[in-house]
């Protein structure tokens, strides 16, 4: 069991151009891990509290370094319970989620570098449940947004395309060519600024209402010849949305008629249980329902939604808990209550590839990994690709 010696941290930009924190783990015998925390842009009230990098940076050093001295970096569980003693606060606002979640992570990634074997594997054997051999894992990427994480006129945040397979290669193959293929549509009908991209690497357009996205997508993948192989999604981010609820069930009700989505993310605000629910009913659990500002990641709140009948999927944010060990609390209570599974990188995101090795190793039913042109989403994609040739032995 090798244990930890040290952990020092720095300022690093994240894709906002925003300064977050690299935590570094050092193990006696000179292995390490390290871990750079993403931010998110739309973020629900009750996720973990991030303080000011420099102060997050203090904290690391002088408190968080000296009480994880010389515990092994395989026992994740009692890492994760000494940072939320050493918190002691319900939000992680005293020694901050960036600072906790840095740590949290940086360990994991030393423990799997110490026995040599991939994160995903590690956090397999740290979730405990039993995963498919034929990993459910779909893609879930976004290819027009809109709402906070763009400049462009759409309320609604993801327009996401779900390619029908769990072939990483084929997904990303089938996601390019549709993004390809839309960025031509937009260069020829609004020219080459029509092509910008927002915060998670879609298109940011200006379009004329919240259906079109779906309608020149749909458009795109029948002149592809991939009609039959994607499923839609969308993350609304409603909390975000100036709109009654009445408003919103008329919308998404010819969302759902029109384009059959899949997949339908935060549809109202985020203390909305009661219209979540009506909505999981109405939608005959023919579509996924998830809450992301909803639930937060965290299992008081995934509770709540469970006995309001409100969702019956769930978003898995790292950041929005704060360490390893909730997050794979929370992935834990969401199988027991037959939720689909999707983890979710965030729109202030860093090169570090984690989620997709976490998404893979607890065998999510979908991974939000943003779309296949920015670099820290490509970074992502790139992970997966890897994992597949490696588990394929090619």
């Amino acid at each position: 069991m090798q244990k930890i010696k040290n952990l020092d941290a720095l300022k690093v930009l994240n894709s906002r151009g925003e300064w977050t924190i690299e935590v570094r783990l050092s193990l006696e015998n000179g292995i390490g891990g390290a871990a750079t925390v993403p931010q998110g842009v739309s973020r629900g009230e009750n996720e973990a509290i991030y303080i000011e990098p420099d102060a997050a940076i203090k904290n690391v050093r002088d408190i968080i370094s000296p009480a994880l001295m010389g515990i092994p970096a395989s026992e994740q569980e009692t890492i994760d319970k000494k940072l939320i003693e050493l918190d002691g606060t319900p939000n992680k606002s005293r020694l901050g989620g960036n600072a906790i979640l840095g740590a949290s992570l940086a360990a994991a990634r030393a423990a799997a570098n110490a026995a040599g074997i991939p994160l995903w594997q590690h956090f397999r054997t740290l979730y405990g449940l039993a995963v498919p051999a034929a990993n459910p894992l779909r893609l879930f990427i976004n290819m027009i947004e809109g709402g906070v994480h763009s400049n462009g006129n759409l309320r609604f945040q993801e327009y996401l395309v779900i390619p029908k397979t769990t072939s990483f290669a084929d997904a990303t193959a089938a996601g390019k060519k549709i993004r390809d293929e839309l960025m031509e549509y937009f260069k020829t009908s609004g020219g080459a600024a029509a092509t910008n991209v927002g915060d998670e690497g879609g298109f940011a357009a200006n379009l004329k209402d919240d259906l079109e996205p779906f309608a020149i997508i749909s458009q795109i993948a029948k002149k592809l010849g991939l009609a039959e192989a994607i499923d839609f999604g969308l993350d609304a981010a409603a909390s975000q949305v100036k709109a009654n609820p009445a408003e919103l069930f008329l919308v998404y009700e010819k969302l759902l008629s029109r384009f059959h989505l899949s997949y339908l993310e935060d549809p109202f605000d985020e203390n909305d249980f009661e219209n979540f629910a009506e909505l999981t009913r109405r939608s005959g659990g023919e579509t996924i329902i998830a809450g992301d500002d909803l639930t937060t990641t965290n299992p008081i709140l995934m509770k709540k939604a469970k006995a309001a009948g409100s969702i019956n999927g769930v978003i898995l944010k790292p950041n929005q808990i704060g360490t390893v060990t909730e997050t794979m609390a929370a992935a834990r209570l969401a199988r027991q209550y037959r939720w689909a599974v999707v983890a979710s990188h965030r729109g202030g995101e860093t090169d570090d590839d984690f989620i997709a090795d976490f998404a893979y190793g607890i065998g999510c039913d979908g991974l939000k990994l943003g779309g296949p042109d920015r670099g820290e989403r490509v970074a992502k994609y790139n992970r997966l690709l890897e994992i597949e040739k490696q588990k394929l032995g090619s």
